[in-house]
């Protein structure tokens, strides 16, 4: 199942990228073994593992990397590994015996993959840090808003996800390529703060180009232009509109009715308090599902803004199965699609533990070993 389908992931416990990283090569196949710890308790916060559901498609063993015994476990289980997934600070995995000297030393085809928010160096790499505080140093947060407004945290898509998890995805996906030719692995160091920064490229080309201005919600994209923004509608909800080219914005004028005005042109920055004033008052005319109606088969470049619950719903995403139901919880169908070698989902989040004798067997380890890794502290909770 899936174009990573016999690539097997080794993936050490975090929260947020590093996790989503994994759940993309587990959803395109790859056999992903979660390195859990004990307990959740040295996460700062308990999560249940049954809505916690990055870790799908996952099995599970439990490891404390801080004994004595983890660093002959790890060696073991990195001997049979394609890639590693890491999330700690800088220096920590280092600390442990873990680095990438000691595991590429075991196995000299390993990815090496690290996830931080600063980067392995630098004189932020060891400070503590979230999303927010990564896409704000990169630039990006400070484009996100409307005119005269604090910036808008966009959730933790751009840093965590975006810029982290999906970066360091694509990374561990081209070093496996890599070692394929070469026999030789090594080691991908995405940043946070980097990957959002990457996911800004097309702005500081436009910059460049006295196309964009660092002045946030005076931009095409930004809020700033009437034509690409969201409209309230009479019954609170709201709709939006991205008619930037001519052929589009002129479909919009007359589906919203306005066709035959004198309204300043799509262009005249002078004029667009006036537009924005007008498609606004249209716009609180009717509600977001009559105004889904009118623009129904239409080139306006309309969509209503919808919930998680009603996206899950609508007649688009159900014609292309856009998500799944995993144990009780609906969610995202993993993407991209593939013609030949679809992904899929293995199943839901594991509890602690839960797969990993299974998963040792496919992995190649004897019943012997095993219990050598079992004595060394390596916990599952497998029948056997």
């Amino acid at each position: 199942m899936g174009p990573l389908t016999g690539v097997r992931v080794l993936e050490l416990e975090a929260i947020g990228p590093g996790p989503f990283c994994a759940m993309m090569l587990a959803d395109m196949g790859a056999d992903v073994l979660l390195v859990d710890r004990e307990s959740d308790a040295r996460l700062g916060f308990e999560r249940e593992r049954w809505y916690d559901v990055m870790l799908r498609g996952r099995r599970s063993v439990t490891l404390d990397v801080k004994s004595a015994s983890a660093i002959e476990a790890m060696l073991a289980l990195v001997a049979k590994a394609d890639a590693l997934v890491e999330g700690f600070r800088p220096g920590v995995m280092e600390r442990l015996g873990l680095g990438p000297d000691v595991l590429l030393a075991r196995n000299p085809r390993l990815v090496y993959g690290r996830m931080t928010g600063w980067g392995q160096h630098g004189p932020l790499a060891a400070r503590a840090g979230h999303d927010i505080d990564y896409i704000a140093l990169s630039g990006a947060l400070h484009a996100i808003g409307r005119a005269g407004d604090a910036p808008v945290p966009p959730l933790n898509l751009v840093g965590d996800f975006g810029g982290g998890g999906m970066v360091l995805a694509f990374g561990i996906a081209c070093a496996l390529f890599e070692a394929q030719r070469s026999g030789r692995g090594q080691v991908v160091d995405a940043a946070m703060v980097e990957g959002s920064a990457l996911l800004t490229t097309m702005f500081w080309g436009m910059r460049a180009g006295q196309k964009w201005s660092d002045v946030r919600g005076e931009n095409m994209l930004d809020s700033g232009a009437p034509w690409y923004d969201t409209y309230a509608t009479s019954d609170g909800r709201h709709i939006a509109i991205g008619a930037i080219e001519a052929k589009f914005y002129g479909e919009l004028l007359e589906k919203l009715g306005v066709s035959g005005e004198a309204l300043p042109a799509q262009h005249d920055r002078a004029g667009w308090p006036a537009l924005r004033q007008r498609f606004a008052a249209v716009i609180r005319t009717k509600s977001r599902d009559e105004w889904t109606r009118v623009f129904e088969g239409s080139d306006a470049c309309f969509a209503p803004v919808l919930d998680f619950g009603e996206a899950a719903r609508h007649p688009h995403a159900l014609a292309r199965n856009a998500h799944v139901r995993i144990g009780d919880v609906v969610q995202p169908a993993p993407a991209p699609r593939f013609s030949r070698t679809p992904g899929g989902v293995r199943g839901p989040p594991p509890e602690r533990g839960v797969g990993g004798r299974d998963a040792l067997v496919d992995w190649g380890f004897t019943a012997a070993e095993i219990d050598a890794l079992a004595a060394g502290g390596l916990g599952f909770v497998d029948a056997g």
